[in-house]
């Protein structure tokens, strides 16, 4: 495939703004195009990745493009286009941005207890910072449960309900995975409205098709951004899912992402 036209991978970047509220240094950028409005990006450098004691330091950009494979891989196309590529402030991750709808539905929310909409789910039960009591809740939607999905196989330890995106273009997107595809158990989501329920057999057939591509050139590619470890470990994940095709249930100490949000 020829990438030397494709600005996500090679126009220079110009930083327009930073995400403050993001926990490793998130730069919203413009990438030139000929003729055209500029593209829109996410650029995460490594330089700015904070470390974590439970993940290699450096290699959350690598994390990101790896989920985004393997997103392709399936062909759910849940998240959006994502590489390694230099930038202003040396490597790192750049991202197609997405543009929101800015009055749409919630897909993830808080409501009070008892208040639960028609078509979401109850994921649990806290106390509000002003200490009313309320429900997190997302959506029965197709798209979402194939995030779900998405998070079990890559081993998501940070889907929050900010990183849910819904699209001018009707697609829901998730963003932020650097902390994923870890060798060990670390699934944290708030996606856990299907919790011990039948995975639908059009996604048992993609995820074979996920596993049967890994021993290929999809299994090289990631090995080139994640250890040959940790694409064994996405491996046995798809194979578990396909043996026993029903959602996991929590069980850590820690299964929700704080903030939720």
């Amino acid at each position: 495939m020829d990438v030397s036209n494709d600005p996500l991978r090679t126009a220079e970047l110009t930083v327009i703004g930073q995400v403050t509220t993001a926990s490793n240094v998130t730069l919203v950028c413009e990438a030139e195009q000929h003729g055209r409005e500029p593209l829109r990006v996410v650029y995460k450098p490594v330089r700015g990745e904070r470390p974590l004691w439970d993940f290699p330091d450096g290699t959350l950009a690598e994390r990101e493009v790896a989920s985004y494979l393997v997103s392709q891989a399936l062909g759910w196309g849940v998240i959006p286009e994502t590489v390694l590529r230099e930038g202003p402030y040396g490597p790192g991750m750049v991202q197609r941005w997405v543009d929101t709808l800015e009055d749409g539905p919630e897909l993830v929310d808080l409501v009070p207890v008892g208040q639960v909409p028609d078509g979401f789910r109850e994921v649990l039960r806290a106390l509000d910072p002003s200490g009313h009591r309320v429900s997190l809740v997302h959506a029965t939607d197709p798209r979402l449960l194939r995030m779900a999905v998405l998070d079990v196989l890559i081993n998501n330890a940070d889907r929050k309900g900010g990183h849910v995106l819904c699209g001018v273009d009707g697609r829901v997107y998730g963003v932020d995975h650097g902390i994923a595809l870890n060798t060990e158990p670390k699934l944290r989501t708030v996606l856990w409205g299907w919790a011990g329920e039948a995975l639908p057999d059009e996604l048992l057939t993609d995820i074979t098709v996920l596993v049967k591509a890994l021993p290929g050139e999809l299994g090289t590619r990631l090995s080139e951004l994640i250890t040959d470890a940790e694409v064994r470990a996405l491996e046995a994940r798809g194979q578990e899912l396909l043996q026993r095709p029903v959602m996991p249930v929590p069980s850590s100490q820690r299964p929700i992402p704080w903030p939720a949000f």
